[in-house]
């Protein structure tokens, strides 16, 4: 990286949500990638900005990996992934799938935190 970047930009992280429509890979997919698309546009983040994704997903999906769909996303390549199981709890939001990214921003630009479709409800003061 070069000096000028690392005074002009922080690392940050920003953390959303969204539910999939169903544990169907289809269903998953439309998820992570408007999840990712929300990243992208509310936090007027350059992809190559994003230096690693953790994603969670509810013990009822099971249909694929949502890093597997990030992987595949349009110039994502070189961002690092992993997947984990959310901590089961009693009447947690179906199909639910979480994120925390990793990225570098100015100093100066307000984080927005995308919490979409059925995880809207886990963080109201974010959307």
């Amino acid at each position: 990286m070069h000096e000028k970047m690392k005074d002009d930009y922080k690392i940050s992280f920003i953390r959303g949500a969204t539910t999939a429509s169903g544990n169907t890979v289809k269903g998953i997919e439309d998820a992570v990638v408007e999840l990712i698309d929300e990243l992208i546009s509310r936090n007027n983040l350059p992809k190559t900005n994003i230096l690693s994704i953790t994603f969670t997903a509810t013990k009822d999906l099971d249909a694929c990996f949502p890093a597997s769909i990030a992987r595949k996303f349009n110039g994502l390549d070189s961002v690092a992934f992993i997947d984990c199981q959310q901590m089961y709890v009693s009447n947690d939001i179906d199909f639910c799938i979480r994120m925390m990214a990793q990225v570098l921003l100015p100093p100066s630009n307000p984080i927005k935190h995308p919490y979409l479709r059925g995880a809207a409800k886990l963080r109201t003061d974010r959307c």
